[in-house]
């Protein structure tokens, strides 16, 4: 648990700039330490990305849509804010991942069993399996995920359980991942133990803390949508310490930093903590541009239209799973399509479905220009085929555009990390966060923003 500050211990100003995830979990922990915090946004609302919306009797998420208990960091926040019963996690059924192949759903395997019956993999890859303990290790700590993947599991497995799972959880390609900064844990398996399969074995036998048995590795939400939980961390920080609709920049002055907005001055802070994406880093930051860490805001973006697709009656294909995922190679102009009725409580009407609907991504950023009939009328056609749809009636279609979606952990990664930690060192009381380092998921962000709180406690 978060340890709150000690009384003998400076009580410092500090100001939390953006208030998605990162921001308002490192701004709570840092007033839970004794602290006094300032949260700035560009937006009129906190949450950043994150905004759960209700219609018709529909809930459905605009940005992400799940997180998974990886870290126990995402147990304690909710415990910490007196919350637990906020949290929210999938069923049983979320075991069920489906992929597309030749015009049918297949659910990807989770057992030896299951891997030697799917259509999804070759045979020359199934039994390819049984040698991958003997493969040598690799030597090239940028090597990208297609090959890594290839060099270890074979092309079927890369084609019909990486590739879909990187468009569908980064809207990436794995030509442009690299597994040492988007999946250090896959990586670290092979320079640790030589083997995926080996290192696998060899985690699940390691003894577990009980903070360790926190990260569940259940799909969660909170009860309502995940903005429940953005509402939660907005009211333990306090409205008076949110300043939103904010244009703004920091400057250094006499050994603290102040933060100017649309004019007005705030400040001094004795540290800015800095959890806004890496593109901005130097609009808000602009005494550090040109001073050798340009690297920083290097970071390639992939652009994604998330599509709500509700249904007060469901007629199609059973929804007994997680959802479905398309690979590149069937040519599909869908990335994936997640049942969130079937995942949550309460997101759709008694017998109907509430559907999570995602094109764009690195395969076709075009889709996410596309007017809002174009949009519809190719997700119609497409979420019709593969989930079986008689007929495509939806009772809620709600269309959300992000230009700057995902960050890409590409061969830039390694760069913008030591920018931040450049930017850290040169200048004194600026910590550097956001989803441009320390990896994209619900927990991840969680973590950072804790540590970026421990670090100033």
């Amino acid at each position: 648990m978060f340890v709150v500050l000690d009384t003998s211990m400076k009580a410092k100003n500090i100001a939390v700039i953006g208030s998605g995830i990162t921001g308002l979990s490192a701004a709570f922990y840092l007033k839970r330490s004794g602290h006094s915090v300032k949260v700035f946004d560009k937006n009129s609302h906190t949450g950043g990305v994150i905004q759960s919306i209700q219609k018709n009797g529909f809930t459905y998420e605009t940005g992400p849509s799940t997180g998974v208990i990886s870290k126990p960091e995402v147990t304690e926040l909710f415990e910490d804010l007196g919350k637990q019963d906020l949290l929210e996690t999938a069923p049983s059924l979320a075991g069920n991942r489906y992929i597309w192949k030749n015009g049918k759903l297949h659910v990807i395997p989770s057992g030896p069993i299951g891997g030697l019956k799917t259509p999804l993999f070759s045979w020359k890859d199934k039994f390819g399996i049984l040698l991958e303990p003997f493969r040598p290790k690799g030597t090239d700590p940028e090597e990208n995920l297609s090959s890594f993947v290839r060099r270890r599991l074979g092309d079927s497995i890369l084609d019909y359980t990486v590739d879909p799972f990187i468009s569908g959880v980064y809207a990436g390609s794995p030509d442009v991942t690299i597994p040492k900064y988007a999946l250090p844990k896959l990586y670290n398996l092979e320079q640790n133990y030589g083997s995926l399969i080996r290192g696998s074995i060899h985690k699940m036998k390691e003894p577990k803390s009980e903070r360790d048995k926190k990260a569940t590795k259940k799909t969660f939400s909170a009860k309502g949508g995940l903005s429940t939980l953005v509402e939660a961390l907005a009211k333990a920080i306090g409205a008076e310490n949110f300043v939103l609709n904010a244009n703004l920049y920091v400057k250094p002055e006499n050994g603290s930093y102040k933060v100017v907005d649309n004019g007005n001055e705030y400040g001094p802070f004795d540290s800015v903590v800095l959890t806004s994406g890496a593109s901005h880093v130097f609009d808000i930051l602009p005494f550090a541009k040109g001073k050798g860490f340009d690297s920083a805001s290097e970071v390639l973006y992939a652009k994604v239209a998330e599509v709500a697709v509700g249904f007060n009656k469901w007629e199609g294909f059973p929804l007994d799973g997680f959802g479905a995922l398309i690979p590149s190679k069937e040519h599909k102009k869908i990335l994936g399509v997640l049942f969130m009725s079937s995942l949550f409580q309460g997101r759709a009407p008694e017998g109907g479905a509430m559907l999570a609907t995602f094109l764009g991504g690195l395969r076709h950023p075009e889709y996410v220009d596309l007017p809002d009939e174009a949009i519809k009328e190719m997700v119609s056609k497409e979420v019709k085929e593969v989930l079986s749809i008689p007929h495509f009636t939806p009772d809620l279609f709600e269309i959300s555009r992000h230009e700057e979606a995902i960050p890409q952990y590409d061969l830039s990664t390694p760069k913008r990390i030591s920018a931040y930690a450049g930017i850290e060192k040169a200048f004194p009381g600026i910590l550097m966060g956001g989803n441009g380092i320390g990896g994209i998921g619900m927990a991840d962000r969680i973590k950072q923003g804790r540590d970026l709180a421990e670090r100033l406690a």
